[in-house]
């Protein structure tokens, strides 16, 4: 059977998480429930798409996504259900799903529902027996009638020239570190092994490391993580907080000739 994940804005103190997994297991009493995070800010489409983007892939081909962020939507945002890079995804058609992967959709259906548009928990009456379906067994065109798309937001890009790569923070983990859309691969193509200044905020720094502990407590340090993007922090302190940064400041890679 497959994976069922669970990516939500409802937090630990509440019964809200209890209640999805009741409802999926109702459907699939097998089903094999991880939990990604409850911890995302209330709303926040940016946060979840990139726990979602960073991790979906780790799971096995088939699994099942269900994603309780922002839930309700606006007013015109339809429940759906999208098989995409081989995994299934549930939830509220509010640009997140765009956000994380820029690959073709293979299915999309909006989900058949009679509690649409009179429940004020679609993680639990819409979103959780989709997921349980899925998850089950049951065929994705089976759960409602397709769609053609939907929604997709501009995310931020990277821009990137012989000169210069000019990237910014999308994301500032537990420890204060703040993580960038600057891939290794970009700035390995564009480096060749010319010297490099990689600056943000007032600070200037003309090195990469490879590890966290190979700065000083205290001390800024660089590299790029296991996600391949680059990472700025300061070794047992709170970088975001210390340096004043956070989502969107700017982070630019200068070479010199």
């Amino acid at each position: 059977m497959a994976i069922v994940t669970l990516l939500t804005d409802s937090g630990e103190n509440d019964h809200y998480v209890a209640a999805i997994k009741a409802r999926i297991m109702k459907f699939n009493p097998g089903a094999d429930i991880v939990d990604l995070t409850h911890r995302i800010a209330p709303c926040d489409i940016a946060h979840a798409a990139f726990v979602l983007r960073s991790v979906f892939r780790d799971f096995p081909a088939g699994s099942v996504h269900l994603t309780g962020v922002h839930a309700t939507g606006d007013r015109d945002d339809m429940p759906i259900a999208v098989e995409m890079d081989d995994h299934f995804f549930v939830g509220r058609d509010n640009g997140l799903f765009g956000l994380v992967s820029d690959v073709q959709h293979q299915q999309l259906v909006i989900l058949n529902t009679e509690e649409a548009a009179a429940t004020t928990f679609p993680e639990r009456d819409i979103f959780a027996p989709a997921a349980g379906k899925l998850s089950a067994g049951i065929p994705l065109p089976d759960l409602g009638t397709p769609g053609d798309a939907f929604k997709r937001m501009i995310d931020r890009h990277v821009k990137a020239t012989r000169k210069q790569i000019a990237g910014h923070v999308i994301h500032v983990d537990s420890f204060g570190n703040l993580i960038t859309n600057i891939p290794m691969m970009a700035f390995e193509k564009l480096s060749q092994g010319r010297p490099f200044i990689v600056q943000f905020g007032g600070e200037k720094f003309k090195r990469i490391h490879t590890r966290y502990n190979q700065a000083d407590e205290g001390e800024c340090f660089l590299l790029f993580n296991s996600l391949g993007l680059l990472e700025i922090g300061i070794y047992k302190g709170n970088a975001s907080e210390l340096l004043g940064l956070g989502y969107d400041s700017m982070v630019n890679i200068s070479f010199e000739e």
